[in-house]
């Protein structure tokens, strides 16, 4: 698989990166994979060429940092690796086990590291925006934790752009470590982010990837357990934009003799300010079915006919259920 350059970082990573949020206790989501399920898909995944590897502790409430990162290192180098995790979730009821406050990030990426099994992540990322903690706290203990050895790099992800701009911009003026990665959600049934934060980050030269490049299987044409569910599914899709764009995807798969996932995949790989998209992957085949999408080029024609039927949306929020409609006769109201 082709590596490409992180932004402006030398790091390198695959071109494809696994999320894991699928991946870990079936007690925290009927849909997600234990142990046993997960092992064989990480395993295809290296076979055919994923290093990178996104994970985070508040995925099966931090089982599938103890299953995911032990199975990768049992098959490959650690340094063969690119690992991320993230922290903000609450991870119990204490109070103070939450968030980006200084207490709590020293204790979760301690906590990470101990599940994982390694010394070290490559990229540690702050999983929302905490307007409960001071920019400057958190900021500089993330600093403290690069510094320390146990990151290589840090990330954000489900942020407005201007809040990730302040802390990137508080970072640079104390001589702190800065971002150099976004994480936030792109497919071509929500492209807000095309508005202010991938503009900022190809500005700044910010690696972004992005995850939900299938609006979590809607674009796939798939009703797993996953659709039936997952609230942030019913309450962000759905409506009847988001049916005529499936349906075209579907029509251009049926013409090029190909599926849903791969047309829609390779639309997002088509977007010069993606770095990686982030795939997810239920069974062995959606691995090989998504990975196919790197050798599908969609024409330019066609570009333009998925490109065009997109209208504004209201921000859709990951944190909790949106009861605004997503459609607002093309007044946006968030970035």
């Amino acid at each position: 698989m082709e590596t490409v350059s992180f932004g402006q970082t030398g790091l390198k990573v695959s071109k494809l990166c696994f999320g894991t949020m699928t991946l870990g206790s079936s007690e925290w989501k009927p849909w997600a994979l234990d142990d046993a399920d997960a092992r064989p898909i990480l395993k295809r995944a290296l076979d055919l060429g994923i290093t990178f590897f996104d994970l985070a502790d508040w995925y099966s409430a931090g089982i599938g940092e103890s299953i995911v990162a032990p199975a990768l290192t049992s098959m490959v180098p650690r340094d063969r690796l690119v690992l991320t995790t993230k922290a903000y979730y609450a991870m119990s009821d204490d109070p103070n086990d939450q968030g980006l406050s200084r207490k709590h990030l020293l204790s979760a990426i301690d906590s990470s590291l101990s599940r994982m099994g390694t010394d070290y992540v490559d990229i540690f990322m702050v999983h929302a925006f905490d307007p409960d903690t001071p920019i400057e706290e958190t900021m500089e203990v993330l600093h403290d934790i690069v510094r320390s050895g146990k990151a290589r790099y840090l990330g954000a992800s489900t942020m407005f752009a201007w809040q990730f701009a302040l802390m990137n911009h508080i970072a640079r003026e104390n001589g702190w470590t800065p971002f150099v990665n976004m994480q936030c959600q792109y497919s071509l049934l929500y492209r807000e982010n095309e508005r202010e934060m991938l503009p900022y980050c190809s500005d700044q030269g910010i690696a972004v990837t992005c995850f939900s490049p299938l609006a979590r299987g809607w674009l796939a044409g798939s009703q797993d357990c996953r659709s039936q569910t997952d609230w942030i599914l019913s309450n962000n899709y759905g409506d009847a934009l988001d049916l005529e764009i499936c349906a075209r995807v579907k029509t251009i798969a049926k013409e090029r003799g190909t599926t849903m996932a791969e047309v829609a995949l390779a639309w997002v790989i088509s977007k010069q300010a993606i770095c990686c998209p982030i795939i997810g992957a239920g069974s062995v085949s959606q691995v090989e079915d998504n990975i196919k999408a790197l050798d599908f080029e969609l024409t330019p024609d066609e570009i333009e006919a998925l490109n065009a039927l997109y209208r504004p949306r209201d921000v859709i929020n990951d944190h909790v259920p949106n009861p605004m409609p997503r459609h607002l006769g093309g007044v946006l109201t968030g970035s």
